[in-house]
């Protein structure tokens, strides 16, 4: 029902972020809390019957596991395994071997909604993931990245199911910050000004958008 598709790409010890940033009253005790409020609320109403229909219908319509595994950065620079629906067919399917993976029809409706993501409400609930956060990456992008400038700050919290860049840098939303090169500085922008207000504004512009997108 699971498969595991990542390489082990170890961010180096002097990588590690420092535990300066984001040290208030609301990153260390009140967002948790929001975390398991909001997804207890999320899972209570939606994910107890979403989900087993999402999967019954990955099952019914493409060979192989439900859920794919892949290895991301969490907190601190440490390692968790991140849940996502597989959204394509196995690499090896009828006897071939196929260069790179379709995606199955349910596989683009899920990605077209976002819903292939509803698995990261059961990282919030182990502790990996937060509601609100920079989105993880991959081991590999962030051994590769990690002499940028500021860039490990982004790991001084927990990563989100959505973020910042997520919901209004791609719509060139936020004045002042539009001339920044890399996504990472909004999260690093987002890591240095973290409260309870602003991860309302980005749980409201995230729902707030998904509802213009599919009008």
């Amino acid at each position: 029902m699971i498969s595991l598709e990542s390489r082990v790409y170890p961010l180096p010890s002097h990588a590690r972020p420092s535990r300066k940033e984001a040290q208030t009253v609301y990153t260390l005790a009140g967002k948790r809390f929001f975390d398991l409020l909001v997804t207890s609320l999320v899972t209570t109403l939606v994910l107890v019957w979403l989900a087993p229909l999402i999967a019954l219908a990955i099952v019914l319509t493409s060979q192989g596991p439900v859920f794919v595994v892949q290895l991301r950065t969490g907190r601190n620079g440490r390692p968790f395994r991140h849940l996502k629906f597989r959204t394509t067919a196995p690499l090896f399917q009828n006897g071939f071997a196929k260069h790179e993976p379709e995606v199955t029809a349910i596989g683009r409706f899920l990605r077209s909604t976002h819903l292939d993501e509803i698995p990261n409400f059961f990282n919030v609930l182990a502790g990996d993931m937060s509601i609100v956060g920079p989105r993880p990456h991959t081991l590999q992008y962030d051994a590769q990245h990690w002499t940028l400038p500021g860039y490990r700050d982004r790991h001084t919290v927990r990563p989100g199911i959505t973020g910042l860049v997520q919901t209004r840098i791609y719509q060139k939303e936020i004045s002042g910050l539009i001339q920044m090169p890399h996504s990472f500085r909004y999260d690093r922008w987002y890591v240095r000004r973290c409260s309870l207000l602003l991860d309302f504004k980005i749980c409201w512009w995230a729902i707030s958008g998904r509802f213009k997108a599919a009008g």
